[in-house]
């Protein structure tokens, strides 16, 4: 069965992250036709990259980036939950998504944002990142305001309008997940004894 990753972006303490990526990962589990496991990053710290190539050159030589490449690779697509700071993404979640690859190529990406807007300046910023990455983003979005879908911008309290957003996102993340299987290649063949394999790297322009 299809498998997609949620991808929880924030790391700081006190985050809101958590509420909205278990509203997530409820709504999702309740369907038939794919499965869905929360990735937090907080369980996968990452320094600044410390990588003698670039990942798409590997091969990665540091165990925390051949551990953060396994945990990703067997994912067919992602849904990305994601605060929105100065307009901007998270920097850790930037940081992640840099430190890969071939484990993002000809994979989906949805993304559910978070913040006084929507959380959707943030998101603008990772469909162009997740674009260059050989990922496909898909158009719907569900864009969360603190204003009106949290308490007293603490509690996380989404209405109608948020989860029919996520419902359309994850129809989408899964259909195109399904879509672009016959391009991928198995995770066993992009990750090795020796970290991340990039035959492909080629195909993406890049300032080493």
């Amino acid at each position: 069965m299809t498998g997609i990753g949620i991808i929880l972006g924030s790391t700081r303490p006190n985050r809101k992250g958590p509420q909205v990526a278990r509203w997530v990962l409820d709504i999702a589990s309740r369907r038939d036709d794919a499965d869905f496991e929360l990735i937090d990053l907080c369980e996968h710290p990452l320094p600044h990259l410390t990588e003698p190539a670039p990942p798409m050159f590997g091969p990665s030589v540091h165990p925390h980036t051949r551990a953060w490449a396994g945990r990703v690779a067997p994912f067919d697509g992602f849904v990305i939950v994601t605060p929105e700071y100065n307009q901007s993404a998270p920097a850790v979640l930037k940081n992640a998504i840099d430190h890969v690859y071939a484990e993002w190529v000809n994979k989906a990406v949805g993304f559910v944002s978070y913040g006084v807007n929507g959380g959707v300046c943030a998101a603008s910023q990772l469909r162009q990142l997740c674009g260059t990455l050989g990922m496909a983003a898909v158009g719907p979005q569900a864009a969360i305001s603190l204003h009106t879908d949290f308490e007293n911008h603490a509690d996380f309290t989404p209405g109608n309008r948020p989860t029919a957003a996520l419902d359309k996102v994850l129809d989408q993340v899964v259909a195109w997940s399904s879509s672009l299987a016959p391009l991928r290649r198995p995770a066993t063949d992009t990750i090795d004894s020796e970290g991340t394999d990039h035959d492909d790297a080629e195909r993406l322009p890049v300032t080493r």
